[in-house]
């Protein structure tokens, strides 16, 4: 947030990046010294609302949205707004909610798409043609998260002998394209993912009806 307030958006985008590491390790460093606890189930979570609700809101409006008035505000808003519901909605249901699948898009998977765009428009200077789309593509993805789209979780990935050959060729051929092309893989991946949801839900539905 300081770099976004200090312009240097590019250093704020890799840093909201690096949260999602540390939020990937932090329940495994808890489980593994058995000091997982309920407030550190509500810590997280509050500090999931700053890194990846207010940050890439911020980040949003600095680097944009403050160009478009209102629209702008409304955008970078609802953001952080439905963020706080996904997590909200994600802490109610994670007793009795399907462990291979999330319920509408994570929050960081939605902050780190958002840095992983300012990055690309940084990297190409997109931002003079291209800069309302970058806030309809925020629109979207904060609606997809307080959506009922189902999302892959890969928490349960399945590691039979029949198919570790074609996860390692997977891992190696994603690896090698980030390797090679760090902010375009990235971005690939990440919009892949969203875009999933919402066509398995399509593909879903004609064939319900058909």
């Amino acid at each position: 947030m300081v770099s976004t307030i200090n312009a240097d958006f590019t250093k704020a985008a890799w840093l909201i990046l690096l949260s999602l590491i540390f939020d990937g390790l932090d329940g495994r460093v808890a489980r593994l010294t058995n000091s997982c606890s309920k407030f550190g189930m509500e810590f997280d979570s509050l500090a999931d609302i700053v890194a990846f609700g207010v940050a890439p809101a911020l980040l949003l409006y600095l680097y944009v949205g403050h160009e478009f008035g209102r629209f702008g505000i409304v955008v970078s808003a609802l953001f952080v707004i439905f963020g706080a519901i996904r997590l909200a909605r994600f802490n109610v249901m994670s007793s009795s909610a399907e462990p291979s699948v999330f319920i509408g898009v994570p929050i960081p998977t939605a902050a780190v798409f958002i840095a992983l765009q300012i990055l690309l428009f940084q990297k190409y200077n997109l931002k003079v043609s291209f800069d309302v789309a970058l806030l309809v593509m925020a629109l979207a993805v904060s609606m997809l998260m307080v959506s009922n789209i189902r999302y892959p979780s890969f928490k349960k990935i399945d590691t039979s002998p029949k198919n570790v050959r074609k996860l390692f060729i997977m891992i190696l051929v994603i690896g090698v394209t980030l390797f090679v092309f760090p902010t375009e893989g990235c971005v690939t991946l990440f919009t892949l993912y969203l875009l999933y949801g919402p066509l398995r839900a399509v593909m879903l539905f004609f064939k319900k009806i058909s």
